[in-house]
C-alpha cells in the first residue's frame, strides 16, 4: 500500500492550479486537484479574464456600429442591442473553456476532488468530509475581490456589485459609478459605457492604472476622457447608500475638501484583489502570512512547511493568470526533481480596453531610479497599419540601459498591444538590446513595426517620424 494517496495534491483549479496539476501528471506523478466550484478554471475562466473579454469584444462591435466608426469605412448599419444574446455568447465561451479543462484532467489522469480543502496537517487534507493524503500539497487558491470598508456588495441585488456582478447585469444601467481606476474597473466600465451607460470612474490616486509607466497612465486619462468616461481622479469614496434600485455615492477630494454625491443605478467596486487563504487551516500546519496576507515562498515555490508549496495570487507578485500558469509549470517540475524557473522580471501586464494598454519590465520611473537609461518612443499615428485601420491612439516606448543598451522595459498603447507585448517579453527573456530589436525585420504593414521604430528611436534613428 502506498504511503500517500497522491504524489501531488493541488488546492484550487484556477490557471495556476490546473496547469500545475496537468504538468505534474505529465511528469508521471499521481495527481489530484481539489476544487469546490461546479466548474474548473477558477476566477479567470468563470468570472474573470474570459467572460470579460467576451463582453469587451462584443461591445466593441456594437460601439463601432453605433458611433459612426463603421460608417466611415462605408458600412452603414443601425445597431440594436440584444443583451440576452450578448450574455449568452459569454456563457457559451465560459462553458466551452471550463469543459476543456475537465477534458484535459481526464486525458492526463488528474483526479478532480470536488470540494474545498482544509489542512489537518502538512500531508493530510480534508476535502468534502474525506481525508486525502499527499506527499506534496500545492496551494493555488487564487484571490477574491477586496471589499471596500462600509460598503456591502450585493451581486444578486444588482446595485452595488463586484466584477462578478458587473458581468451579469440584465440591463444596461443609465448611470454607473466605478470605484477604482485599475484594470478591472476600466475594462468593465468601458463595456457598459459602450453599451450606453453614463460611466463615472472614481480613483483615489491622481492617475489611472496604478503600477503602469507614467506616460501610459497620463495617456490613459486622455484616451478614456475622449471616449466619454467621466474621470474623478484624486478622489475618495466616503459612503454608498442604497435605496431600492439606486444608489448615492458620496465622494470627496483625496486630500480633503467638499463632498459631492453621485447618483448611480449600478456601483462597481473594483479596488483590487486579496489572496484566498481563509478556510485553508494554515494554522494547523503552522504556516503564517506576511503583512499583505500572502504566503511567502522561496525561489522554487516551497513554503516554510516541508511538502507544502504555493503559487499564483496567494504569493507575492502581480495577480495575473499567466504568472500563475508559469508558476504552476515550475512548481510541478520542481516537485518532480527538475528545474522549474519563472523570471518574475519579465511578466507582461495587459489592460484589454480599446485601445489596449500593455507593458513588461520596468517603468521609466523605476528604471531611472536604478541608473542611466535611454528611451525611445514611437506614436501609433505614424504606424501605417494603425493609421489605415483608423486606430491613431497610443505609442510604443522602449527603455534601455544607457551603458549596455539592454532592454529594461517596453510599454505599448495600441489596439493589439496585448499581442504586441509578447515580442518584447521574448526579447527581454533573451537579454536583447534595443539594437537587437531595431535590426530585426518586422512584417509590413503591422502594428508591431512600431516596436521596431521605438527601438530605433532609443538611438535617435526612427524612420517614419
Amino acid at each position: 500500500m502506498a504511503e500517500y494517496d497522491y504524489d501531488v495534491l493541488v488546492i484550487g483549479a484556477g490557471p495556476g492550479g490546473y496547469v500545475a496539476a496537468i504538468r505534474a501528471a505529465q511528469l508521471g506523478l499521481k495527481t489530484a486537484c481539489a476544487e469546490g466550484r461546479e466548474t474548473l478554471g477558477g476566477t479567470c475562466l468563470n468570472v474573470g479574464c474570459i467572460p470579460s473579454k467576451a463582453l469587451l469584444h462584443a461591445s466593441e462591435y456594437f460601439d463601432a456600429a453605433r458611433n459612426g466608426a463603421m460608417a466611415k469605412m462605408g458600412i452603414k448599419v443601425t445597431p440594436e442591442l440584444d443583451l440576452d444574446t450578448m450574455q449568452g455568447q459569454r456563457k457559451e465561451a465560459v462553458k466551452g473553456l471550463t469543459g476543456g479543462i475537465e477534458f484535459l484532467f481526464k486525458k492526463n489522469k488528474v483526479d478532480w476532488l470536488k470540494g474545498y480543502a482544509t489542512f489537518k496537517d502538512a500531508h493530510n487534507v480534508e476535502v468534502a468530509g474525506k481525508t486525502v493524503t499527499a506527499k506534496n500539497v500545492v496551494i493555488a487558491t487564487g484571490s477574491s475581490v477586496t471589499p471596500l470598508p462600509g460598503v456591502t456588495i450585493d451581486n444578486a441585488g444588482g446595485v452595488v456589485v463586484d466584477s462578478t456582478g458587473a458581468l451579469e447585469l440584465a440591463s444596461v444601467p443609465k448611470k454607473m459609478v466605478v470605484i477604482g481606476g485599475g484594470v478591472i474597473g476600466l475594462e468593465l466600465g468601458s463595456v457598459w459605457r459602450r453599451l450606453g451607460a453614463e460611466v463615472t470612474v472614481v480613483e483615489f490616486l491622481d492617475q489611472l492604472l496604478p503600477g503602469m509607466d507614467g506616460d501610459v497612465r497620463k495617456e490613459a486619462g486622455k484616451i478614456f476622457k475622449k471616449q466619454g468616461l467621466n474621470l474623478k481622479l484624486g478622489t475618495k469614496v466616503t459612503g454608498v447608500a442604497v435605496k431600492g434600485k439606486a444608489a448615492k455615492v458620496t465622494v470627496e477630494p483625496a486630500k480633503g475638501g467638499e463632498a459631492e454625491v453621485l447618483d448611480a443605478d449600478v456601483v462597481l467596486v473594483s479596488i483590487g484583489r486579496r489572496p484566498n487563504v481563509d478556510g485553508l487551516g494554515l494554522d494547523a500546519i503552522g504556516l503564517s502570512l506576511n503583512a499583505r496576507g500572502q504566503i511567502e515562498t522561496d525561489h522554487d515555490f516551497r513554503t516554510a512547511v516541508d511538502g507544502v508549496w504555493a503559487i499564483g495570487d496567494v504569493i507575492p507578485g502581480p495577480m495575473l493568470a499567466h504568472k500563475a500558469e508559469d508558476e504552476g509549470i515550475a512548481v510541478a517540475e520542481n516537485i518532480a526533481g527538475l528545474t522549474g524557473i519563472v523570471n518574475h522580471d519579465v511578466i507582461p501586464g495587459v489592460v484589454y480596453t480599446q485601445p489596449e494598454f500593455a507593458g513588461v519590465g520596468l517603468t521609466e520611473e523605476a528604471a531611472r531610479e536604478r541608473g542611466d537609461v535611454k528611451v525611445g518612443k514611437f506614436p501609433m499615428l505614424a504606424n501605417s497599419r494603425a493609421k489605415t485601420n483608423h486606430e491613431p491612439d497610443g505609442f510604443v516606448k522602449v527603455i534601455a540601459d544607457a551603458k549596455t543598451d539592454r532592454v529594461l522595459g517596453v510599454w505599448c498603447i495600441a489596439s493589439v498591444a496585448g499581442t504586441m507585448i509578447a515580442q518584447a517579453a521574448q526579447a527581454m527573456e533573451f537579454g536583447a538590446t534595443s539594437e537587437d530589436i531595431a535590426y530585426t525585420c518586422h512584417a509590413h504593414p503591422t502594428h508591431s513595426e512600431a516596436i521596431k521604430e521605438a527601438a530605433m528611436a532609443v538611438t535617435g534613428k526612427p524612420i517614419h517620424i
